[in-house]
């Protein structure tokens, strides 16, 4: 087993090779305005690093959002190319459950949410670093804090909102690493996968005005 993993759901751009055992190379660099100028360079210094051509790889994993749309396409449509390309499969991971598995938390329940921008935060809670206990989803940190009250959080949502997320914990952003261990953990068990599929959420911020007037020519 030889998976390459991406993510580009957080301001994160995260690319890791793992054998099926460790994690053999990664990269992750912050830059939510350069994901798709960053992504390609990511995988050549991994594969660089591991001694490795892309047509080593068996498989793909990739982070599948919440996230913005913009960034989130970024990661799953390079995904898809190479899954193409490679004739390998390309297995989906909700980018969540990635800052869940690398959290350093010995007991649940906890939380995890990401920045979402617009104030507010995509989350969901969690039993363990491996179970999730609800659904993604979309809000405003104020309209979730009594369900999130008492519990440890992890990640840049959290981070960002203190009030509703008192005493955040790192890490910050997902790492293509965490979502590789935890891929070749489900994989090796037996576990079904999730389509490489997007987890928007929400509609994208571009959208076609209303009522704006059709000029056809005479």
């Amino acid at each position: 087993m030889l998976l390459l993993a991406l993510d580009t759901a957080t301001p994160a751009v995260t690319v890791a090779l793992h054998d099926g055992t460790d994690v053999i190379a990664s990269s992750s660099q912050v830059d939510a305005r350069r994901h798709g100028e960053l992504l390609l360079p990511a995988v050549d210094r991994v594969l660089a690093e591991a001694g490795l051509k892309l047509d080593a790889v068996t498989g793909i994993v990739v982070g599948i959002g919440p996230g913005p749309y913009t960034g989130l396409r970024v990661g799953l449509m390079t995904a898809d190319t190479f899954g193409l390309a490679l004739g390998v499969p390309v297995h989906g991971v909700c980018t969540l459950d990635g800052l869940a598995y690398a959290a350093d938390i010995e007991k649940g329940p906890f939380v995890v949410a990401t920045d979402a921008r617009r104030k507010e935060v995509y989350w969901a809670r969690y039993a363990d670093s491996r179970t999730r206990l609800s659904d993604p989803a979309v809000d405003r940190p104020a309209d979730i804090a009594d369900q999130v009250a008492g519990l440890p959080a992890v990640g840049a949502g959290a981070l960002l909102y203190p009030d509703t997320f008192p005493g955040a914990h790192e890490p910050e952003h997902v790492s293509a690493a965490a979502l590789a261990a935890l891929a070749a953990e489900r994989l090796a068990a037996g576990e079904e996968l999730p389509a490489p599929r997007p987890l928007y959420l929400r509609r994208p911020d571009a959208q076609v005005p209303k009522n704006y007037k059709v000029v056809t020519p005479k």
